[in-house]
Formats: structure tokens, C-alpha cells, sequence
């Protein structure tokens, strides 16, 4: 069964916003519009619910059992335990909290693996941990495609090595990394594995147990929802990493990574994102039960029109003498996130393309190293191009004349 766009387009006000008519919005790696479930549950907490949650007043009452949903069902989409799953103000915020967590843990002469592939969140934070004697391993990208080897990280793996970093989709690379084979690799040698999915999940809820993680993490402004940062600590883990949460909250694995208080009000809209879910899944016959597997059905979706759309993308910027497209020129394997490398400055190209009516960005996305690693200079840029599942086969044909005219 095809994605019914126009169902989809329905779910998002943001379609129907006069001021955003006639405008393509590429520009979602950035952050995605914000679905209808979503937004009506913040807009209810703010209204209804804006109080101390968890006391036995009615308002508040309603309030946690808001919040408790939106983790219940949230938690189950991604196929681990309602408590492996924690929420923060980001995801970079989110990191750095962990890392603290490792540095406490970690033995000088220990050793954990990060690569230069990824957006600075999932790196910055464990390079750091250097600095008290843990040595950091770098897993570098092939610097003509960009591409991340596991057989690169083979040589890098020891019984020194406690953790290994790396995305589930680089923000400017786009090529899709085997998460399971890799994750497969670190736990043979003894070491966990933390997955930055922040550039992959808004193309599908990863089913985290059964990729195998130990943590997973990513935005939920990603993936239609509030600025949230969403991140599974699986239970071995949790339960081993020194706690970062007020001691007295030290028993309760989802409080231990998030020492102040998150936003109630976003916890709870978060609950709109597993609302949006199953609206598709039931609008498109997909099955009766099981959060997971309702998920998993939304995700094949997602994939086939995101893959028909991408393509003749590619096909577009492939081959133009001006333009170095980074990552796979072909659709299956990677996500609809499309960098140029440009001869001119990138926020040149964007402001150009602006004025065609694409929302579009020029920048280094904070993957200041992979851009480097592949010889180009972070300060010029990479013109990026980024579209979702609600992206119209009509959008990129607007988008495509649009670079015509530009590149």
C-alpha cells in the first residue's frame, strides 16, 4: 500500500498556514513540522494540566498520567522497557549528562571509540573523557565517500575498549551505518554501544531491542514532536553507570540520567508522536496490535515514498561538474538528508534558493569533522537538503528546478 500523502499532509497545520503556502520545506534534519496530536496535547497540558504533577488533585493527577503515558507508549514503539526510557531537554544535553556518568565509571588506561562521522553531540562529550586518561580511539570515514567501515573498526576493537560511539545515520554523510553488525562487533570485544539515531529516526521509530544497543538516542523536534531529547539506557547499563540524578531518585533507572527536572509539558506531548503513529497505522490497515509491530508498519511506509522521492534527487546532482554530492548516490541505504559541496558558499546557494521558495540550509550542521575528514572547509559549508515522508513528489520536482537554476 502506498503512503496516502494527502492523510498525512492533514495530520500537520503547519500544510494548511498561509504564510508557509507555496514554500518546500527541506530543511527537516533541522527539525521537522510539528503533528496535530502533539501539538493538542501541549496546548491541553498548558491549559489544563500546568501544575506539580504526580499529586492527588485532579490537575495533577492527570498531569503524570499524561507524562507516564507518553513514556509507556513511547518506550514500546521502540521495544524496551517503559523505565529504559528517559527524557531531556536534548539530546546533546542528554550526552554530555552520560558522558559524566562514564568519566566517574571509566579506569584510566581504558579506552572507548567515537567517530569522525558524526554531529559533535555523540563525540565532543566521550572525547573529552581524555582528558582524564581514558584513550580515545577515533573510527574514521573513507575521506573520498564518506562511507564508515566496520572493518576499520575491527582493528580498533581490544579488551580495553568499554564503548563504541557512532550514528545511526550521519546528518550530512546520509548513508544508513549496519547498526547491527556493529553493535554485534563492540559486544563481542566486552564493550557497549551508544547510537546517536538523531538523523535516522525521523524516517521510522527504531525498533531498539531488537538492534541491540545499550543506548539510543535521538530529538523528538525530529520526529514531529517537542523539543525533546529522547535517549534508552538498557538496564545492564543503567543500573552499572554511577547515577547523575538526585541521590534519592538513584532506584529509579529513568530518573538517573536526568538530574533536573524535565519539561512536563513536552514529556507529555510526547505522547502525540505514538498518537501519529497509530492514526497512519489505522488509516493505512496496518496491524491491530503490538506498538512495535504497528510502528514497524508506519516505517515501511516512510521508506518506500521517501525512497521514490529521493532518487531522482540524486539523480539530479550526481553528475553536475560544481557539485560534490556527499554520501551514496543511491536511495536505498541512506536517508532522504542530501549535502552539496558547493564552489560557492553553501548560505549563498540557500539564500538563492529561498527566494524560489525552498527552506533549505547552509551550514556545517555540526559535523564540523566529517566535513573536514572528506577535505572540505566547515566555514564555506555544505548545502543541505532534507525532506520527510510528508515531502510531496511535487516538492522535489520544485526543488530540482530550483538547483537547475542555481547550480
Amino acid at each position: 500500500m502506498a503512503l496516502d500523502i494527502d492523510f498525512v499532509r492533514a495530520q500537520f497545520p503547519a500544510f494548511s498556514e498561509p504564510g508557509l503556502q507555496g514554500q518546500a520545506f527541506f530543511e527537516n534534519a533541522g527539525g521537522s513540522y510539528t503533528c496535530k496530536p502533539v501539538i493538542d496535547r501541549l496546548t491541553r497540558f498548558y491549559t489544563q494540566r500546568k501544575v506539580q504533577p504526580y499529586s492527588p488533585y485532579e490537575a495533577s493527577r492527570l498531569g503524570g498520567e499524561e507524562m507516564d503515558e507518553a513514556r509507556a507508549r513511547m518506550a514500546s514503539i521502540l521495544g524496551v522497557e517503559t523505565d529504559e526510557l528517559s527524557f531531556g531537554p536534548s539530546t546533546t544535553a542528554n550526552t554530555y549528562v552520560l558522558a559524566q556518568a562514564f568519566r566517574q565509571w571509566l579506569k584510566p588506561g581504558e579506552a572507548i571509540v567515537v567517530t569522525n562521522q558524526d554531529h559533535e553531540a555523540n563525540s565532543g562529550p566521550w572525547r573529552r573523557l581524555a582528558d582524564e586518561g581514558i584513550e580515545v580511539r577515533e573510527w574514521r570515514i573513507d575521506p573520498i565517500t564518506g562511507h564508515l567501515d566496520p572493518q576499520a573498526l575491527a582493528a580498533l576493537l581490544d579488551e580495553n575498549v568499554r564503548l563504541v560511539c557512532f550514528p545511526h545515520c550521519s546528518n550530512v554523510v546520509g548513508e544508513v551505518n549496519p547498526v547491527v553488525e556493529i553493535t554485534a562487533m563492540a559486544h563481542a570485544a566486552g564493550a557497549f554501544v551508544c547510537v546517536d539515531g538523531v538523523s535516522y529516526a525521523p524516517h521510522g521509530f527504531p525498533d531498539v531491542g531488537n538492534l541491540g544497543p545499550d543506548i539510543y538516542l535521538f530529538s523528538a523536534y525530529k520526529t514531529y514532536g517537542p523539543h525533546q531529547g529522547l535517549m534508552v539506557i538498557r538496564r545492564n547499563l543503567g543500573e552499572l553507570l554511577p547515577n547523575q540524578g538526585h541521590y534519592f531518585n538513584g532506584g529509579t533507572l529513568y530518573k538517573r540520567f536526568t538530574p533536573a527536572g524535565p519539561d512536563h509539558a513536552q514529556v507529555a506531548a510526547c505522547a502525540g508522536m505514538a498518537d501519529y503513529v497509530d492514526l497512519l497505522c489505522d488509516h493505512h490497515g496496518g496491524p491491530a496490535e503490538g506498538a512495535t509491530a504497528r510502528a514497524g508498519f508506519v516505517n515501511d511506509l516512510f521508506h518506500v515514498h521517501e525512497t521514490a522521492l529521493l532518487q531522482p534527487l540524486l539523480d539530479a546532482v550526481k553528475e553536475r561538474n560544481a557539485v560534490r554530492l556527499l554520501g551514496p548516490s543511491r536511495a536505498e541505504g541512506r536517508a532522504p538528508t542530501v549535502a552539496l559541496a558547493l564552489t560557492r558558499p553553501a548560505t549563498a546557494i540557500a539564500a538563492d534558493l529561498a527566494a524560489e521558495g525552498i527552506m533549505a540550509g547552509g551550514s556545517d550542521f555540526y559535523a564540523v569533522r566529517a566535513l573536514e575528514a572528506m577535505g572540505l572547509d566547515p566555514a564555506r559549508g555544505v548545502l543541505r537538503l532534507s525532506f520527510t515522508h510528508y515531502t510531496t513528489a511535487e516538492e522535489v520536482d520544485q526543488l530540482i528546478a530550483a538547483l537547475d537554476r542555481h547550480l
